[in-house]
């Protein structure tokens, strides 16, 4: 019975793939995070350009 406890002790087969879950999650939110601001930026200069077009006319 001891042997069976100190096996699962020394697992650490579960910690790790939790690990790699939270790096994955984490790089996830920043790809997220960055595709928001980088869409803010390109629809703020779209709206510019289109502000500078209509002028024009």
């Amino acid at each position: 019975m001891t042997d069976i406890i100190a096996h699962f002790v020394k697992d650490e087969s579960g910690a790790t793939a939790i690990e790699y879950g939270l790096i994955a999650a984490l790089i996830a939110l920043a790809i997220m995070v960055g595709g928001g601001a980088v869409g803010n930026s390109l629809n703020a200069k779209f709206s510019s350009i289109a502000t500078k077009l209509n002028a024009t006319n």
